[in-house]
């Protein structure tokens, strides 16, 4: 078929419910577009083997230009080219952000996205194991669980920071998120579980419902107008297919706004740089780009069953039989959620633990058993963009993080630092933490700290808001994610947001792609 009714472009955290929730109707002739391919491998359904997709066939595997406030640095950024985007490649953590975030979005302008409005949607798509409350759902097409085999150095970095004066949480998603616990995370029984497991493999079964992989959408056609479809190509022949209805962008923080420059809609001069026809002039297609850097503490440590072994034949057995133990590991099993300044509605501090070495995104090993702990800046400040390159679809976008610009940023990088090292010299870890690898003893003031972040610092892989809900000259789409200027184009996937949320970014993507296809379902 050359025809459809609604086009999805990305299988990702989003667009996979998108195209999934449409085709439940058998009236939608629904096609899901992707650039990568399956999501059935190794690396991808073994928890603890998440950051050796990085750099594969399965990876974008982007850069950053030159960080002007990191020394010049270019910092590799990974982003799922696969079924299940970046839920068939992120450390599983199910984390909603704040209450807040959401109240805020609808404050300033985004109709329908407050807490109680989205709560709902977040409660569809879950299916949790420890049952239905107010919160939580257990009927939902994602598996949320706890992990299989907690780690007990994990149990020892929570009794540790609870030490330290963070209060046991044993529900971040919950009443409140303040405190520390481990992470419910999206797995089945020991597996990961992604939204091609949930949402793109059941709608296989229906008529209406299609997938193509391996195609590279080139741009978005537009006709007086109106978004009528997509010129895309697979195995080196190119084409165009029609969408009578909509085209939905979910491409992600990073494609989609290439994608939108692509066809011509984005800033004026920028287009007209790479000899791109203007279709809308808007300056905030891939500006405003949010994320959460991040900072690896780590220390060497006596403790034994840590993820060091995790490769050993036993562990192994165990997974390939019962699908316990070590490898069934997150990585980041336990964490915690702070202030480091007053007047914040929602913490600015995330902590993500490993009873493992993590280091230069998992790249680099180190010869004996150690401990992380993440420090991630879910308050960060600071904001960057997305541009093109030149004018070929095929071409990697040029990225600027712009990671601690805003000074209040590294202040509160130091102050969680800082922190952790109190958490990591407690009593309950004491005896098991040995020299301090990452930043090392020799860092102790505040300004040493600073210099090494800037040297270090790496980020928790959240790009966002680079087309985000907002006026024709604040934003890129409405309230209703229609993109303004354009008829029947869409965009849902976490370049929508309005500013980040306080956490994982993997849970709210999978709420906006339920919240659209609601809606365009009640356009329809």
């Amino acid at each position: 078929m050359t025809s459809f009714d609604y086009i999805v472009v990305g299988a990702g955290s989003a667009g996979a419910v998108v195209a999934a929730r449409l085709s439940e109707s058998a009236d939608n002739r629904v096609l899901l577009i992707e650039a990568g391919g399956s999501h059935r491998h190794m690396n991808v359904q073994v928890p603890a083997a998440f950051s050796k997709q990085f750099k594969s066939k399965l990876d974008w595997a982007y850069f950053t230009e030159p960080e002007q406030y990191l020394g010049g640095r270019r910092i590799f950024m990974p982003r799922a080219k696969m079924l299940g985007g970046c839920s068939s490649m992120n450390a599983m953590i199910y984390i909603r952000g704040n209450k807040a975030d959401y109240d805020t979005w609808a404050k300033d302008g985004a109709t329908g996205w407050s807490y109680g409005d989205v709560l709902p949607l977040f409660r569809n798509s879950e299916n949790n194991s420890r049952g239905a409350d107010d919160y939580h759902g257990d009927s939902g097409p994602l598996y949320v669980q706890d992990l299989r085999s907690p780690n007990d150095l994990s149990l020892k970095l929570v009794e540790a920071m609870a030490a330290s004066g963070l209060e046991a949480n044993d529900d971040f998603n919950g009443s409140d998120q303040l405190g520390t616990g481990l992470y419910q995370v999206t797995q089945r029984r020991g597996m990961r579980w992604t939204t091609a497991d949930g949402y793109i493999d059941p709608a296989r079964k229906r008529s209406n419902f299609s997938v193509l992989t391996n195609t590279h959408v080139l741009r978005v056609r537009i006709q007086n107008g109106v978004a009528v479809g997509v010129e895309a190509e697979r195995d080196g022949q190119a084409g165009f297919i029609r969408a009578t209805k909509e085209v939905i962008v979910s491409a992600g923080a990073i494609n989609t706004p290439q994608l939108l420059m692509l066809s011509g809609i984005g800033p004026a001069d920028h287009l007209a740089e790479h000899g791109i026809a203007v279709i809308v002039d808007n300056p905030n297609v891939g500006d405003h780009c949010m994320d959460h850097p991040a900072y690896m503490i780590n220390a060497e440590t006596t403790a034994k069953g840590t993820l060091h072994e995790a490769q050993s034949p036993k562990w192994l057995l165990a997974y390939l039989t019962r699908r316990t133990g070590l490898l069934t590991s997150n990585v980041g099993e336990a964490g915690a959620f702070f202030h480091t300044r007053s007047g914040d509605a929602a913490p600015d501090v995330q902590y993500i633990c490993a009873p493992a070495y993590f280091y230069d995104h998992g790249f680099r090993t180190y010869p004996t058993p150690a401990v992380t702990i993440g420090c991630s800046l879910i308050g960060a400040q600071s904001t960057g963009h997305v541009r093109l390159r030149s004018d070929d679809p095929k071409a990697k976008p040029a990225i600027t993080a712009n990671y601690l610009k805003e000074p209040e940023d590294m202040q509160a990088m130091i102050t969680a630092v800082e922190r952790a090292r109190e958490i990591l010299a407690s009593a309950p870890l004491r005896a098991l933490v040995g020299t301090e690898i990452h930043p090392g003893r020799d860092t102790s003031s505040r300004q040493a700290l600073d210099k090494i972040i800037r040297r270090e610092v790496e980020h928790t892989y959240h790009p966002a808001c680079t087309a985000r809900i907002g006026t024709e000259s604040t934003g890129v789409v409405d309230p209703q994610l229609r993109v303004h200027g354009v008829q029947r184009l869409r965009v849902a996937d976490a370049s929508v947001f309005p500013a980040i949320p306080h956490g994982n970014t993997n849970a709210p993507t999978v709420m906006a792609g339920e919240k659209a296809a609601i809606m365009i379902a009640a356009a329809s």
